[in-house]
């Protein structure tokens, strides 16, 4: 395993960080394979762990903090808020009253005293940048959470946030957590160079697409990845944009096996080759699925395999545009760009 510094905070993490999304309900995941997985990975020598509120409502995090009990100081713990907890209107959202109130309900559901990185889950347009920002540097303050950072946030709002943190004397978001693999490229027209130029900390979520570049999808395959069964929609091939991901994973199937390489060990090093991410995030269900992610761990791609991946999905480019989750409102709600 390789370890970086996570932006300036001088944290050393793991190249490859474990997301927990699928334990619980969503992953189908019982509490002893989820700790198996912990187990795991920490023995791989993984040291974050990231999890969210939202995740099978809570059931993440619940599962968590059993699997680290008695090792918490060992791992650098994170999780996320502002997606909808439930019916209630203002169980969501960025404002102060929430994150206030759910912050407390994931140290709950976690068994902790404190998390390490509190994440912005998604940018909430109905919330000012102020408010969001001296709640969190409060908490900060509170020793809830040691640093805080933002979730697949827009470029611009990146930027924002950060004048926002100056313009108020507030704290500031050191870490952004945005979709990134060989299939979706576009952070590396806009995101990546602002979290660059504020020395931000990078953990890309989805490195392998989907299941996308698992190895597990080819052409004449029938696709059966547990991904397809929840959004068919994303892997039908008559759609174009799939049809365009099945033919770039055939010719990136070829690149890997040139190169001596899996597929997830292409996809992983990929990502983990660009100088503006810190870590990539891995889901895995089973400790199968682990073992084979953790191959990648030590993994450097040649300049060679760089640049024929170049060739097949050229940089900055998205091949499904349309799946992405840092599109402005107005391109979204077409009320917001008329009179």
């Amino acid at each position: 395993m390789r370890y970086r510094t996570l932006g300036r905070t001088g944290v050393q993490v793991s190249t490859l960080t474990l997301g927990a999304m699928n334990f619980g309900r969503i992953g189908r995941t019982t509490q002893d394979e989820a700790t198996a997985v912990v187990d795991a990975a920490l023995e791989g020598g993984i040291n974050v762990i990231d999890t969210a509120d939202m995740y099978s409502d809570g059931e993440s995090e619940e599962m968590v903090g059993k699997a680290i009990a008695g090792r918490r100081d060992d791992i650098v713990l994170a999780t996320k808020a502002t997606m909808p907890m439930g019916d209630e209107r203002n169980h969501q959202g960025s404002s102060r009253r929430w994150l206030v109130t759910e912050l407390d309900n994931s140290l709950r559901r976690l068994g902790v005293d404190h998390v390490d990185l509190y994440q912005i889950h998604r940018w909430d347009p109905r919330t000012g940048d102020e408010e969001t920002l001296s709640a969190l540097t409060d908490l900060q303050r509170a020793g809830k959470i040691r640093y805080f950072g933002s979730s697949t946030f827009p470029a611009y709002r990146l930027v924002q946030a950060q004048w926002a943190a100056r313009e108020f004397h507030l704290g500031r978001y050191v870490t952004e957590q945005p979709s990134y693999s060989i299939l979706q490229r576009g952070i590396e027209t806009h995101v990546l160079p602002v979290t660059e130029q504020y020395g931000l900390g990078v953990l890309v979520w989805s490195p392998l697409a989907s299941g996308w570049l698992s190895g597990a999808v080819r052409e004449g395959r029938e696709i059966t990845t547990s991904r397809s069964m929840v959004m068919p929609e994303r892997f039908d091939t008559a759609v174009p944009s799939n049809r365009a991901r099945l033919d770039a994973v055939e010719q990136l199937a070829g690149v890997a096996e040139e190169a001596g390489l899996t597929m997830i060990q292409l996809a992983l090093g990929f990502v983990t080759a660009h100088p503006a991410v810190t870590s990539a995030i891995i889901g895995p269900r089973t400790l199968d699925h682990l073992h084979s992610q953790l191959t990648a761990a030590d993994t450097v791609l040649s300049a060679d395999v760089l640049d024929a991946i170049d060739a097949i999905v050229a940089p900055g480019v998205d091949l499904a545009a349309h799946e992405k989750f840092d599109t402005p409102p107005a391109l979204l709600d077409p009320s917001l760009r008329r009179r």
